[in-house]
Order: structure tokens, then sequence, then C-alpha cells
């Protein structure tokens, strides 16, 4: 066996430094460039999305805290009003407030709706970047790209872990 013959041993070390320098360069250069591009892309867009959601929170508390102004002005209001009658002022109260938190529910609702939204969106959006970076990390070192499922398996696995 030609392996084994120690005159061969030089050749086959100087063939293993060139090829391992070109792979090496291969990763650092072309690979890994890429895939670093590719998570600051995610990085970017799920920080963007995180802003979002502060912001829709943040109207969120505005929201509520223009409530409790609307429901301090009605009680206020009723207040003046109880002098003429009560019985008035009562159902004027509770139909304001009704409105008010109905208002408030909706947009509360709203906003959270949109802030699983874009928490769902970027979370599969981190997802399929996952399943795309493999493929391509998979196909360039063996040659051969597995199909879509078994490496959105293979993701899903890991992520479970």
């Amino acid at each position: 066996m030609p392996q084994l013959n120690p005159l061969d041993w030089a050749p086959q070390l100087i063939w293993l430094v060139i090829t391992f320098g070109l792979l090496y360069g291969l990763m650092k250069w072309v690979a890994l460039p890429r895939i670093g591009s590719l998570i600051e892309t995610r990085q970017a867009h799920i920080a963007r999305d995180l802003e979002a959601a502060d912001r829709l929170r943040r109207e969120t508390q505005e929201a509520i805290a223009a409530y409790e102004q609307a429901l301090a002005e009605a009680k206020q209001r009723a207040h003046a009003i109880a002098e003429e009658g009560r019985i008035k002022a009562k159902e004027e109260v509770a139909a304001e407030r009704g409105r008010l938190e109905t208002m408030l529910n909706a947009k509360t609702a709203d906003a959270e709706a949109r802030i699983h939204a874009a928490k769902s969106s970027a979370l599969k959006e981190v997802d399929a970047v996952a399943v795309e970076v493999a493929a391509e990390i998979v196909r360039k070192l063996i040659g051969v790209a597995p199909s879509k499922p078994e490496i959105a398996k293979a993701v899903a696995a890991a992520r479970e872990e």
C-alpha cells in the first residue's frame, strides 16, 4: 500500500497541507462571510421587529392612560350631574365607560395581534434562514444539497434541544 510507504509520506503531507489550506481559505473568505452577512441581516430585521413591538407597547400604554384620563373626566362629570339627578348621571357614566372599554379592548387586541404577528413572522423567518444556511453549508461540505423537508426537520430537532 502506497500510504504506508515512508518514501511517499512527504508528498502526501504536502498535498494534505495544500488541500487543508485551500479548504480553510474557502471557508474563511467565502462561506463564513456569507453566513455572517445573513445572520447580521436577520439580527437587524429582528431588532426592527422588536422596536416595532416596543412602540406598539408604548402606544398601548398611552391608550390606557388616555382611557384612565377619560374615565376620570367622566367621573367628574358624573359628580356635577349627581346634584341634578343621580339616576341620569349613573346611566351616562355606564355608557361612557362601556364605549371606552370597548375602544380600549379593540385597540389592545389589535396591538397584541400585531405584536404576536411580528414575533411569529420573525421566528418563521429565522427558521427559514436557518434552513437555507444549513442547506448551503451541507451543499458546500459534501457537494449535494439534502431536501428541504430533511433540513427543516433537522433544524426543528436542533431548536428543541
